[in-house]
């Protein structure tokens, strides 16, 4: 990450020109891209003697003579990038008031001792990308003042030893893109100023526990390794960015938990997992880090984490996540991240963006969703969100269809948020839409064909409003009585697979504003005068039965069910559901088992309700008590039957008394 480190560098501004310029404070010289084999003599390097800066880079020279620097007296700055040097020229030693040495490019293999003998004044050296595989501990004993080591880029395979506790004042280091296989405990001994160090290694690298300890003023960590113990990021109080690459092989299984980061100071994290995801991810990874700011996630999680997995980052404002294929968002996920501004989700076959509308992020500003699985997008989804400014939707296979018109219509209208490069969008379905723009799809068509299904749908709702109202008022009655028919047949066909026995003679069906009058006028006659036994609903019915089982239980349980008919009576929800199961019984069975006793005068008009009890009555005779002797015909009708039931196939009602 040498840009990296250029970036973190004070002195990464380095000054070019394109020929010799001089002023009252600096001086250089620039000889790039001109094929120089060789630095130009002394002779005519002599009126550069107050030259601070010399750039020397682009070239093709492979040495410099001893001599030719030598009157440079007041050189700050020698740039040699990207040359054919093999080795550190000899012309650089002695050169006192050297500054910034930068190497980059070249072809040097080692560093030898004496290389940078007399350089006290040097603060920055640079051999990045090279062929250097060893570096000796004696190479930088005379670097008293190095603040910044790039030796990235090359062919190391340890740091054993390389820097003996010498580099008291080093701040930079970069020995990324080598291939360390092992960092042990005292490599960064005494290096107490160090605040920026990359060790991102080509491949991937085993640390021993508090290897970074003393490392108490680092502030910028690039890292990767193989396995990350519990005390590896230990003694690190100040760190505020870390950037961690993890080589997973499948045959290691550990899990990441809040050990991992004890780093309060951190407000950026950016963590990289190569190859397979291989740990399991606990709900508490990111306890401890309550000042982080921003957080990078890639192929880090193989499913959705748990709720609280962002419970612990609470001044969250940049989280993104890629290449979670299994992760599927869900609101809760998001609710403790209330200073969210930008959220990216890339590469994670993400197929909706319900999660949107429930997450609470009514401070986000920007919005990823790239290189996903959005076909359909309901722009609702979107109004939670008051503080969008940005969406950027690149890659997802859109269907041009009308389930998409409303996205359309708010991504070209609303003036609030912005839907980055939204006229490019292609659709990827159906095939005949095919490659087509997304924005050029006619959604005109989908109104068109909203408003005839609102005309169909209105006009099905009135004509079945009016049916309604016409069934309410001329048939509800019938479909009443179908009902309790119904019920009454449910009920028939269960006692008679029970074939349940009689157990009364008669069971009395009357309103209870008659009971005066069955109590007075019939219980005598029928139970004490006659012998019956009758089955009264305040008397015989079971406490804590439903009471249409109890009335069917009664019906079917009594050789006749004898009707009270009063206008009360017909006024009554139970009797007229006690009168319906009898009389499907009466037709059901083709027997004579109901009786109608009407207590006072009803016509015909009164009855137009019980459509089919008013057929009765105008078909069939029945008992009227308004008459005289209707009891006593009652009685001589049940004398008449007693102990004949089989043969009781006469008319179904009483003869008229």
């Amino acid at each position: 990450m040498r840009d990296s480190l250029k970036t973190w560098s004070s002195a990464s501004a380095r000054p070019r020109v394109v020929q010799l310029w001089t002023n009252k404070d600096h001086s250089g010289l620039e000889l790039v891209y001109k094929a120089l084999a060789c630095v130009p003599n002394r002779t005519r390097l002599g009126p550069c003697a107050n030259l601070k800066y010399l750039d020397l880079g682009e070239n093709s020279m492979t040495d410099l003579t001893e001599a030719s620097l030598q009157m440079l007296t007041q050189l700050i700055t020698l740039n040699l990038e990207s040359n054919k040097l093999s080795r550190v020229p000899v012309a650089v030693r002695n050169l006192t008031t050297l500054k910034y040495l930068w190497l980059d490019y070249n072809n040097i293999k080692e560093l030898q001792c004496l290389d940078f003998a007399n350089l006290s004044s040097l603060t920055e050296l640079t051999v990045h990308d090279n062929a250097i595989a060893k570096l000796n501990s004696c190479v930088f004993k005379t670097l008293r003042n190095l603040r910044i080591l790039d030796i990235g880029k090359n062919r190391l395979l340890q740091l054993d030893d390389s820097f003996d506790g010498t580099l008291h004042k080093l701040e930079g280091l970069d020995a990324s893109r080598n291939k360390i296989g092992w960092i042990h405990k005292d490599i960064f001994r005494n290096m107490t100023s160090l605040t920026f160090l990359n060790l991102e290694s080509v491949g991937a690298t085993s640390i021993e526990g508090g290897a970074f300890e003393e490392l108490s003023n680092l502030k910028v960590f690039y890292l990767s390794s193989n396995f990350i113990q519990g005390d590896t990021f230990a003694g690190l109080p100040h760190l505020r960015e870390l950037t961690l690459t993890i080589h997973c092989p499948t045959m290691l299984q550990h899990s990441i938990s809040e050990s991992w980061f004890r780093l309060p100071s951190l407000q950026f994290l950016q963590v990289n997992v190569v190859g397979e995801v291989c740990f399991g991810v606990a709900e508490d990874v990111f306890k401890g880090l309550d000042s982080l700011r921003t957080l990078k996630l890639k192929n880090f999680m193989i499913s959705t984490p748990h709720q609280n997995t962002f419970l612990y980052t609470p001044h969250l404002e940049l989280l993104q996540i890629e290449k979670s294929l299994m992760f599927d968002p869900t609101p809760e996920l998001f609710h403790p991240l209330q200073k969210l501004k930008t959220l990216r989700l890339l590469q994670m076959e993400i197929k909706s963006l319900n999660f949107l509308s429930k997450s609470n992020l009514t401070k986000l500003e920007k919005l990823f969703i790239l290189y996903n699985d959005l076909k359909i997008i309901n722009e609702t989804d979107f109004a939670p969100l008051l503080s969008l400014k940005y969406i950027a939707l690149t890659g997802n296979p859109f269907m041009c269809e009308c389930s998409n018109a409303g996205f359309i219509e708010w991504a070209t209208r609303n003036r609030q948020t912005l839907v980055d490069a939204a006229f490019e969008y292609t659709c990827a379905s159906p095939a005949s839409e095919e490659g087509h723009l997304l924005m050029d799809f006619n959604v005109q068509s989908c109104w068109e064909f909203t408003g005839f299904l609102c005309f169909i749908s209105s006009s099905a709702l009135v004509l079945l409003t009016l049916l309604s109202s016409f069934i309410f008022h001329f048939l509800r009655w019938q479909l009443v009585y179908g009902f309790y028919l119904l019920q009454a047949f449910l009920y028939d066909t269960k006692k008679r697979r029970q074939g349940c026995p009689h157990i009364y003679d008669a069971f009395v069906s009357y309103n209870v504003h008659d009971e005066e009058w069955v109590y007075g006028e019939l219980l005598p006659e029928l139970e004490e005068v006659q012998g019956w036994r009758l089955c009264l609903h305040h008397r015989d019915f079971q406490p804590g039965k439903p009471i249409i089982e109890n009335i069917t239980d009664a019906i079917y349980s009594s050789r006749k069910t004898l009707c009270v008919i009063s206008r009360r009576y017909l006024q009554s929800e139970w009797c007229s559901r006690e009168i319906q199961m009898a009389s499907f019984r009466l037709f059901d069975e083709k027997k004579d088992v109901l009786i109608l006793l009407f207590l006072e005068e009803i016509s015909s008009r009164h009855l137009s309700p019980f459509y089919r009890m008013r057929k009765l009555v105008k078909s069939r005779t029945y008992l009227s008590w308004t008459r005289p002797g209707a009891i006593k015909a009652c009685s001589g009708r049940r004398s008449a039957e007693c102990g004949n039931e089989p043969e009781d196939n006469h008319n179904p009602l009483t003869a008229n008394t």
